[in-house]
């Protein structure tokens, strides 16, 4: 499939299915990667605007905080160490460092600058090397997984750092949900070529399974506000009139029907190290 980077360049890319059925990835990679996040409305990697849009993410991204919280709460006591991988501008972090020893990974140096300036009991590093080995009980990837290209050497690296029994929760978007068909090309979590790897369900089930002496996937979980998200996304990338409406609409439509077969916009995976 050929998609077009809507969110900047408006180059074209393709995303070809790996050795692991379910799991795409986009291609070619650039050699620049860096410059594709290079602007002031990719929302993870930027100060607060103060802007209309600005706010209303911030407000729904309340939301989401405390459901992440309560998934990591649910497979883990308060109290043990977490790093949040790909932490961004520290948001999840500044959310539960006053319940857990929180460590933050962020090789984007913008994005590094601005969780310091929220974050008071983080420690946010640069070199994943500086973790001592099995001294976590958890480390989240919230949209994040997607991003990196070396995924065989991250995963046995993080196995590495995790104490046995330790929890690794990865969130990314589902290429077999509703919104992804019904927008195609234009579905805007494609987002290449930030987004280096695509996982259907059945793809990261797959991927796990193919990692199972060290991997055990344990549940499954929705991230319901994506979906209205990436759907006024995709109609704007549609040029669509009244994007929020239609967004929020086809957002919902997304969800009844991936109550039914819980193919929903973003999945969360918990995996347990063996």
């Amino acid at each position: 499939m050929e998609i077009k980077d809507h969110f900047l360049t408006q180059e074209l890319f393709e995303i070809k299915e790996t050795e692991i059925k379910g799991v795409f990835k986009t291609t070619p990679i650039p050699a620049d990667i860096s410059k594709y996040y290079d602007s002031k409305d990719y929302i993870s990697h930027h100060q607060d605007s103060g802007s209309l849009k600005e706010k209303f993410y911030k407000y729904l991204q309340g939301f989401n905080l405390k459901y992440k919280k309560n998934i990591l709460s649910k497979f883990i006591q308060t109290g043990p160490k977490i790093l949040d991988y790909g932490c961004g501008a520290g948001e999840f972090l500044k959310y539960i460092e006053t319940n857990f020893q929180t460590l933050g990974f962020e090789p984007n140096a913008s994005a590094r600058n601005s969780a310091l300036q929220k974050l008071t009991k983080t420690k946010i590093i640069d070199d994943l090397n500086l973790v001592e080995n099995e001294s976590l009980d958890a480390i989240t990837l919230w949209h994040v997984f997607e991003h990196v290209e070396n995924q065989d050497e991250i995963l046995d690296l993080f196995h590495q750092k995790l104490k046995e029994g330790g929890i690794l929760i990865i969130a990314v978007p589902n290429p077999d949900s509703f919104d992804a068909k019904h927008y195609g090309k234009f579905w805007a979590a494609y987002d290449v070529p930030r987004h280096i790897f695509h996982f259907t369900k059945s793809g990261m089930e797959n991927l796990i399974k193919a990692k199972s002496e060290n991997w055990n996937l344990k549940k499954i979980r929705p991230l319901l506000l994506d979906s209205f998200y990436i759907s006024m996304l995709s109609e704007k990338y549609k040029k669509s009139s009244l994007f929020w409406v239609k967004g929020f609409i086809f957002g919902a439509i997304s969800n009844f029907k991936a109550s039914k077969n819980y193919e929903f916009s973003s999945l969360i995976y918990i995996i347990e190290k063996k």
